[in-house]
């Protein structure tokens, strides 16, 4: 049987399986909201993301923690997120941001669903 490809459906499988190859077979779809929520939003508050996902405290954290440098139990994170304090006022807030290498994924992210840079 002769199928055609959907070629912006590929594109969007293809951002998947370049998400899959970075550290693990599994990757939970909710640590694939956080980049995606921390992309369009960066940098953002741990809390804000929390409130637009619907995530609990310690899903956030878990799922962030997936993306930063050292993942749960000191295990190799993906490096796409640094966690700082913020520093503006006295709240103790969690600021999430793209690592340089968190950019250049989101940069391919656009390359291979849009055919574009920014």
């Amino acid at each position: 049987m002769e199928t055609k490809t959907d070629e912006k459906m590929a594109r969007l499988l293809a951002v998947f399986q370049s998400l899959r190859s970075r550290n693990d077979e599994e990757l939970p779809a909710q640590v694939i909201y956080c980049l995606l929520y921390i992309a369009a939003h960066n940098p953002c508050y741990k809390s804000d993301m929390e409130r637009a996902l619907k995530f609990s405290t310690a899903s956030g954290s878990r799922n962030t923690d997936w993306l930063a440098e050292k993942h749960r139990l000191g295990t190799p994170g993906l490096g796409l997120v640094s966690k700082s304090q913020c520093t503006i006022n006295k709240k103790r807030r969690l600021v999430l941001r793209l690592t340089k290498k968190g950019e250049l994924f989101v940069d391919s992210i656009k390359h291979t669903l849009w055919q574009q840079k920014s």
